[in-house]
Order: C-alpha cells, then structure tokens, then sequence
C-alpha cells in the first residue's frame, strides 16, 4: 500500500511543494517579516528576530574570515539547547557550510569518531563540555568557539534554572587555550560574511546515528530534504505564526532540530527553550509564555502530569500535543483528552528521515500509531527478505529521505531497496496497516534498545565495553524500564583472572559513553550461548529476558 492509495486526512492535500532555496533563507524571510518579534524566549529572557538574524551574520562572518571555513565544509555542533545552539546551528548554513549537530552526552571518544569521519575541524561547545573537547583540540580541531549559556540571562529570573545556568564552569577571566575563543568575542569581532550561495542541492546538514554494526554514520540531508521536512512539521497541523512553542527535547536530535527550531522559525513562531528537562520549570512556562504547541516524547508528558500540585498550574493554553520515539501509553494519553480534551498526536521518523514520514492526522488520531505518511512521502510493508509487499518491513520514500551515509558506500546502498521503479529506504522496523490507512509497528527487524525515545545500538555499545581491560567478551540486550520503556543490560565475561564489580563497569562506562547508552544492568557469566559458526545467539539471551519479565 502506498500514500497515494490513502484517503486525504483532514482534507490536507497530499502534495506540498517547499521553498526551493537554503534553510537559512527561512531565517532570513521570517527576520524580514517581524524583525521586533520574540523568535526566542530564555527563561525570562528575549531574543527578537532581528536580532537572531544579526548575531547569524556575525557569527557566518567570523567562520568564513576567521576559521577559513569554505563552502561544503563541515562544523561540529556540540551544545545543549540554548539561543547559542540556534544561532551557530543558521550561523553555520549562512557561511554555506554543514552543520554536524553532536548529542552532548557523548564523551571524547565518541566527539573524536566524528571529527575523524566528518572532517571537521571547527565546532562549537557549551563550556560544560569542554572537558571532552580538549582532548582533540590541535589534533581533531583547530578552532573552537566556547559558549556560556547564561550571557543570555540577561535580566533576573525566579524560574528554576539547570546547573550550567548558574555560574560559569570556568573563570571569565581564565585565559582561553590556542585555537579556542569564547562566543562573545567571536560575536564581537566585526566580521561579515560573503553573499549567501547554498541552493537546494548543497548539503545542509549530517546528524550521526547509531548502526547495528561498528561506529555511528553520518546521515546527509541537502538544503531540500530539510526545507521539505521543516515545511511538513508546520503544514500537517497547520500551525499559525503566533505559536508559542515549548522546546524542551534536545535540538541536536532531528525531532528537536525540525518541530522545535527550524519550523518555527520556518512560520515566523516563538520558541521556549529549555536547556535542561524539568518538570516544575516546564508547567511554569506553559502558563506564563502562555505556550501553545509542545512536541515532545512521552516520558517528558508523563513527568509533567505526575508533576505534584501540577493542578495548580493553568496549562489551558496548550492547543496542540504531538511527538514519538516511544508509543504514548494508553492510560496516559486518556490524561491527556481529559486535561486539555485533546489527543496526543503520534508520528514516526528516523534520523535518516529528518523527522516525520508518517504522522496521525490533528483530528482523527489513532492512539500507539504511526499515523499516515505525511507529503508527498510513500511507504510499503514488505516482506524483509523476498521485498515482495505482502507484510513485514516497513518501507518510505519521499523527499526527506537523506542521500546516504557520509564515507560509507556499502552501508548506504544496503539502506535502500527500488520496488516498482522508486527508491525507498528500509526502516528495519516491522509493522502493517490497517483498513483506514494507519500504518502501525510492531517489532523491530534490526537490533536496538529504545530508552525513553533515545536509539541505543547493542553493538555500539559492546563495541564500547570490550575497550575495558577487565572485559573479555559482553552481549547486550533491552531489559524492562518502568521509566524509560526500555533500558541497556550487558551480559559480561570477565578476562582470566581479572576482577570488576558492576558498579565499577558502570562507572567506567559513565565515563566513556553517553549516559542513555550506559549499561543499567549488568550481569557476569562464565561464557557467552553461540552459534555453530561462533556468533554470540543474542537472541536467546533477549528471549531469555523477556521470560524473566525485563522487556
């Protein structure tokens, strides 16, 4: 079954054709439009387009004049959600370049697999994560610009604020290392930056993802497939330009990067960023900025309803609720009808999408669905092995789709099947549809533990473990979550005569790789099942699992 052999829902058409030009020229659009309006709102605190637009141009002009940075080249990203994060993310598409956007859980050992595979060689980072940056710097990068979130907390504020709002991780007297420069001397320095030349087909940006084998991949995604995908996120709930949205999941993610900056900025709308999730800050801003759309994942609704005195707050304000990663469970989502007689709207991307390739129609929403594809997208369910369409895996095609993996060839073309003259790119994830048209999963092809919407790779993860002198071999599996849905367990076997404690593999792990990647639960056992030919039968371990009750 296809998109085009699906009922239009709610009267949407099912073509969309968007703005053939760069991202940044929404920016540019939009600061022309309502140069006085609140783009960003920081805890108390205001950021007008016109000004967003100025800080871009300078911040563009000093990559170009005084980082070197040419057209096409790569640049790090490696911030938590802040005005700076926003202004380097449209600084970097105005010097024509490509945005690398990092996940700031990552540790030195995984910033560095991106430096070396992407060839970056500036970045920006929060000054929080510039212990895991010095490392690499001279070897990896050559300039850094180190932002401090709170030069944005410009005025008092009684909201409560995450620890690196509060004072400055490093001295502002201390001495900047070579290569290194803090933001407001790189806002400062007068630069500007040559005429704006990226089009459509000029690469935009490479978020990484996780694979089932090895190292995370590059995704690259033109100006088109993001403007495609921005456009989508504004157009399928129809959203007006005085929106007053909530932006607290991370935007180096694509579900963040698109629903919470880009297609706000797109419609010329009003962000309220959170750089840290909290419950009680969260209730605070919906009711003072008076906060109309949050697209968020469901452990953040279910925190915020479980929130103590959350009947205290006036969240009426809220008109729409959407979001995914995880399934929003049933009992939550009648909360949900019940406090603001809305559904919570449910979709489904990948990071090789950026974002949504089906989303469930604003009024008639079908609950633990994937909804229906989205514009000018089409999807099929075949069978994994034969690609007869007959049930199995899910399969999409559209204009979001990326053009594959940066330096991997053979995983790209394995990512991609052509049924029926088009090319469409194979989610690994199993599902059907239903006689409305709903495309719903069920299981998944590939191997992955989905905690709290983050995708974490067993692979990758072992991969990771096996660096520890103590480990001879490990094995990872999903174990139940009551939280997180679903959380990372490892099965070990310790080297000849080595000695390791859980709590000390754990703490070892917490300090090489992303807290949502790091073992919950580990065990030991003397030897892992395999197969005749010498694989580890993860499966049977998984199995195993599940019996006991953990996934």
């Amino acid at each position: 079954m296809t998109a085009t052999s699906l009922r239009q829902p709610d009267g949407m058409p099912r073509q969309l054709w968007a703005p053939q030009t760069s991202l940044y020229t929404n920016l540019d659009v939009s600061a022309n439009r309502h140069p006085d309006k609140a783009a960003i709102l920081y805890y108390g605190n205001s950021l007008s387009y016109g000004q967003l637009r100025r800080e871009v141009e300078a911040m563009a002009g000093f990559l170009q004049q005084h980082c070197g940075v040419a057209r096409g080249e790569r640049v790090v990203l490696y911030m938590q959600n802040s005005p700076q994060f926003v202004i380097a993310f449209y600084a970097i598409l105005r010097a024509d370049a490509v945005v690398v956007p990092v996940n700031p859980m990552n540790r030195a050992s995984e910033l560095q697999h991106i430096f070396e595979d992407s060839g970056a060689k500036v970045a920006f980072a929060g000054e929080e994560l510039m212990e895991h940056v010095r490392p690499l710097s001279g070897r990896h990068v050559d300039h850094v610009v180190v932002a401090r979130y709170a030069d944005y907390l410009r005025d008092q504020t009684d909201l409560p604020l995450p620890d690196m709002l509060t004072p400055a991780v490093e001295p502002a007297h201390a001495s900047p290392a070579a290569g290194v420069i803090r933001w407001n001397d790189a806002l400062s320095g007068g630069f500007l930056p040559s005429a704006h030349a990226s089009g459509p087909e000029d690469l935009a940006v490479i978020p990484y993802t996780s694979g089932t084998t090895g190292r995370p991949k590059g995704c690259v995604h033109t100006h088109r497939s993001v403007m495609h995908s921005t456009v989508s996120c504004a157009e399928w709930p129809n959203l007006p330009d005085d929106s007053v949205l909530l932006c607290s999941v991370p935007l180096f993610h694509v579900t963040g990067m698109q629903n919470c900056m880009n297609m706000p900025l797109y419609i010329g709308a009003t962000m309220a960023i959170m750089t840290r999730w909290d419950a009680q800050c969260a209730a605070l801003l919906i009711e003072r900025q008076r906060v109309s759309t949050w697209i968020t994942v469901p452990t953040m609704v279910i925190d915020l309803l479980n929130l103590p005195g959350i009947d205290q707050f006036d969240l009426s304000s809220i008109t729409y609720l959407s979001g995914g990663g995880a399934a929003m469970p049933q009992a939550v989502a009648q909360q949900i009808q019940d406090r603001w007689r809305i559904a919570y709207v449910e979709g489904y991307g990948l990071t090789e999408t950026m974002a949504a390739t089906h989303t469930n129609p604003p009024k008639h929403s079908k609950p633990q669905c994937m909804g229906v594809p989205v514009f000018n997208t089409y999807s099929l369910i075949v069978d994994p092995d034969t690609l007869v369409p007959l049930g199995g895996e899910i399969l999409v095609s559209g204009p979001q789709v990326f053009e594959g993996y940066w330096n991997a060839p053979e995983a790209s073309r394995d990512a991609f099947a052509t049924i029926g003259g088009r090319r469409y790119l194979r989610t690994g994830d199993l599902g059907y549809v239903d006689r409305d048209g709903y495309f719903f999963v069920v299981d998944r092809l590939k191997r992955m533990i989905n905690a709290s919407g983050y995708k974490v790779w067993p692979a990758e993860v072992e991969a990771m473990l096996f660096e520890h002198p103590a480990i001879q071999e490990a094995c990872v599996i999903a174990t139940h979550d009551r939280r997180r849905g679903e959380s990372v367990k490892a099965v070990i076997v310790l080297r000849h005569g080595a000695c390791a404690t859980e709590q000390e593999i754990v703490s070892w792990a917490r300090q090489h790789m992303a807290a949502y990647k790091v073992p919950r639960v580990i065990t030991f056992a003397d030897s892992l099942p395999r197969t005749a030919s010498g694989k580890i039968q993860w499966k049977q371990l998984q199995e195993a699992e599940n019996q006991r009750g953990g996934a």
